[in-house]
């Protein structure tokens, strides 16, 4: 028994060693040396950082798919990665807004520190909660903007890792380059559109509705989770009934509820429009992406601007 015992420890070593080893080489650069490890908070931000980076870098999520992002906060495990990493990726403080506090309690003197957002001019939108305005985040949610994202990335993986610039530039440049095909599919679709509003659960698409010129009718504002009052869903319900519309939008992340009770009371049917805060389990299954779940969203749209 004994020796059975040994040798079952032994094979636990092995194993252990080996894996350990696995993860050590899928760290190194095809020179040898250790490559760029660059953590991200949430979906958009870990596969824009993807894209740029490919191999040249190893890349890190934060934030799991399936979990909604606005209301996350890090653990000690997080702060500890975040610090330990070289190149700190998030999209902005009205989104993340634990970055400030995080980043003011670890050392960051070796650490990139990247807002992916800044550049860019933020519109206004509201949040529930205080009923005050704020910044509204959703700026992924354009395919014009991301791209603008994708530059800011780029920049600051080529200052933290010189020598591999030209990589950098060439992923970004053909992850750019979908973007654009995918800011052709969307005007291409509203050029045809005989409607140009569109009422979701969610206030994410502000961003995507100003680039072509769509009007998002919100039923809650920025924050997913709180719910409008009973005198805001009667004035929706009025407003949705006047301009006929027949479908309304909820994401896959949180409660369709607040939809659903207002396409009950309007006779109208619901379908999903996906924020990309994180992919869903079904997302996952299917194998979609950022461009996949993008070209989705812009199907279900179809269905109220085109149809």
């Amino acid at each position: 028994m004994k020796k059975y015992l040994s040798l079952f420890f032994i094979f636990i070593l092995l194993l252990s060693g080996c894996s350990t080893t696995v993860k050590t080489e899928e760290d190194k650069a095809s020179d040898g040396t250790k490559k760029l490890h660059i953590v991200t908070t949430f979906y958009p931000m870990y596969y824009f950082a993807q894209k740029v980076a490919g191999n040249t870098a190893k890349v890190d999520l934060l934030i799991p798919n399936g979990v909604e992002p606005h209301d996350w906060d890090p653990t000690a495990k997080d702060m500890a990665e975040i610090q330990d990493a070289d190149v700190f990726i998030y999209n902005s403080r009205y989104l993340e807004t634990w970055t400030e506090k995080v980043l003011n309690s670890i050392d960051q003197s070796n650490l990139k520190v990247v807002e992916a957002s800044k550049g860019i001019t933020l519109i206004n939108g509201l949040s529930e909660e205080n009923g005050k305005s704020t910044k509204d985040p959703h700026v992924w949610l354009s395919p014009v903007l991301a791209q603008k994202e994708v530059d800011t990335i780029m920049k600051a993986l080529e200052a933290k890792d010189p020598k591999n610039k030209e990589q950098y530039e060439k992923n970004a440049a053909a992850f750019k380059s979908q973007l654009g095909e995918l800011d052709q599919l969307y005007k291409d679709t509203v050029d045809k559109s005989k409607s140009k509003e569109f009422v979701t659960q969610h206030a994410a698409f502000g961003y995507l509705a100003k680039q072509y010129g769509l009007k998002q009718i919100p039923i809650a504002g920025l924050s997913p989770d709180v719910e409008p009052s009973l005198g805001k869903l009667a004035e929706l319900a009025d407003l949705v009934k006047k301009k006929n519309i027949k479908i309304i939008y909820f994401e896959g992340l949180t409660s369709a509820k607040v939809a659903k009770t207002l396409a009950n009371e309007v006779g109208a049917k619901t379908e999903v429009l996906n924020p990309l805060e994180g992919l869903t389990k079904e997302d996952q299954k299917k194998g979609l992406d950022y461009i996949g779940v993008m070209k989705k969203n812009l199907e279900s749209l179809k269905q109220t601007l085109v149809d």
